[in-house]
């Protein structure tokens, strides 16, 4: 039964960073904004796998926010339970997305293939078997639609939406939905996760000046990150000690969409600056070399300084000692490396993928660094090195901690503190309501907190998981 007001149903991201999913149903209508899988702690797995609370044969139509795989990553799934409305993203997102959903099938798929030769499928959980498959994969990215950024749209009779440039990563959209209704309309933006301004490769977020409903993000909301030029001289002075003096390898984790490429583009400057130590760079990742190679193909979603970057690169094809892994072989070759090579390999909260053998390899050797660049789930294996974890486990075997473990904010895709605070500062009047998500539990209550005490606002809330508010 669809409601007769105006309401939202925070399904993910709600006192957690992971899982983005807002229902939204109003009279006659019913649609979601981003559908993301939950990564990192003891209850992922469960979250993944739960009923939505709704039949998605029913939704309409879904709005996506960007590519990455807690943004994303239940689209599939939603697929396979029927969903079969138009999934509206920019042209990038839909080039990302697509990549991004087909390994996560690979992936999954490929663990469940492992599992049944080590346990024999009579001893398979449900737990063990894939979310979806590639099949239902690739039926999924059948159902997008490109949308250009700062253009209206209507998905639906009564609904107006544009996406406008998030400065997140490639392709990402903050939201705007104008949603008509018996009492007039109602204006909604969801920030989607927003950008650092002043960072390369895409360009800075998009101020927005009004909404009466506002959902933003807060990964970030507790601490500013150092500045760009800080991190930039904090990674040269890590990749110096380590290659030239302890003549040992960097192990950096990285999402294959959005750090590696900006990893890249700081590594260029630091060559063309002639500050790189000598240095073998691996990218040891097939979907970060698809994701670099579609970033390439959108050169109207980049940056001046990245479009003059890129043409260098083109003009001086040799310059950077830069090699993309992508079969098995050539990435069990780099754990042959004693000395003199950067990894970069995902995932990046170092879950899954070919990050956790260079972890593997890597961490018992007092010689060694590994740089965290990204975001680390409660949970995760990242997480746990952050935290300065003396042994971790990888593939049921307890690996002592040696290395160095180095953390370089700076570098993150997300707004910090002040940035998010900059951004909401755009808006002339305070929205009437406003949803604080997409942080833990308790930097995003506080984020809220000082978005009252910082910008006056009321009516400011992190809210709880799988509750409908009306608007």
């Amino acid at each position: 039964m669809r409601p007769s007001t105006l309401s939202v149903r925070f399904l993910g991201a709600a006192r957690q960073v992971t899982g983005s999913c807002f229902l939204f149903e109003a009279p006659g209508t019913r649609f979601i904004v981003d559908c993301g899988m939950f990564q990192g702690g003891p209850d992922a797995r469960a979250l993944n796998r739960r009923d939505w609370g709704f039949d998605p044969k029913t939704l309409d139509f879904v709005l996506l926010t960007h590519a990455h795989i807690d943004h994303s990553g239940l689209l599939p799934r939603l697929w396979a339970f029927g969903f079969r409305g138009p999934i509206y993203a920019t042209a990038a997102t839909v080039d990302l997305a697509k990549v991004m959903l087909a390994d996560s099938a690979h992936i999954q798929e490929s663990d469940w293939m492992r599992a049944e030769r080590r346990h024999g499928r009579r001893r398979l959980t449900r737990d063990d078997y894939p979310l979806y498959t590639i099949a239902q994969a690739q039926g999924c990215s059948e159902l997008f639609e490109t949308i250009a950024y700062d253009r209206e749209f209507s998905p639906k009779p009564g609904i107006r939406c544009r996406y406008r440039d998030a400065g997140h990563i490639l392709g990402s959209a903050i939201v705007e939905l104008w949603v008509e209704g018996p009492a007039g309309t109602r204006k909604i933006v969801c920030s989607g996760d927003l950008g650092q301004p002043g960072r390369p490769i895409v360009r800075d977020p998009t101020p927005i000046e009004d909404a009466d409903v506002l959902i933003v993000e807060s990964t970030y909301g507790n601490r500013d990150h150092k500045g760009l030029d800080s991190s930039i001289e904090e990674l040269h002075d890590v990749l110096e000690e380590t290659l030239r003096r302890r003549r040992g390898n960097v192990v950096v984790p990285a999402f294959a969409l959005g750090r590696t490429q900006e990893l890249l583009y700081v590594l260029s400057s630091l060559q063309r600056a002639q500050r790189l130590p000598p240095v073998h760079i691996f990218v040891d990742s097939p979907l970060a070399l698809r994701a670099t190679q579609i970033t390439v193909q959108h050169p109207e979603f980049l940056d001046d300084a990245t479009r003059e970057m890129l043409a260098h690169g083109r003009a001086n094809p040799q310059a950077l000692p830069l090699r993309f892994s992508e079969s098995v072989e050539d990435s069990m070759a780099i754990n042959r490396i004693t000395h003199g090579a950067l990894i970069i390999a995902a995932s990046g909260m170092c879950d899954a993928g070919r990050i956790r053998h260079h972890l593997k390899y890597n961490l018992p050797r007092a010689e060694c660094a590994i740089v965290i660049i990204g975001f680390q789930a409660a949970g995760s294996l990242g997480r746990r090195l952050v935290d300065r974890a003396s042994h971790v486990r990888i593939f049921g075997e307890d690996i002592r901690v040696r290395a160095s473990i180095h953390t370089i904010g700076g570098l993150s895709a997300h707004a910090d503190r002040s940035a998010l605070l900059g951004w909401l500062s755009a808006f002339r009047t305070p929205p009437a309501r406003t949803f604080v998500v997409h942080g833990e539990a308790q930097v995003a209550a506080d984020f809220a907190a000082l978005i009252g005490e910082r910008l006056h606002w009321r009516q400011v809330e992190a809210p709880l998981q799988d509750t409908r508010y009306e608007l």
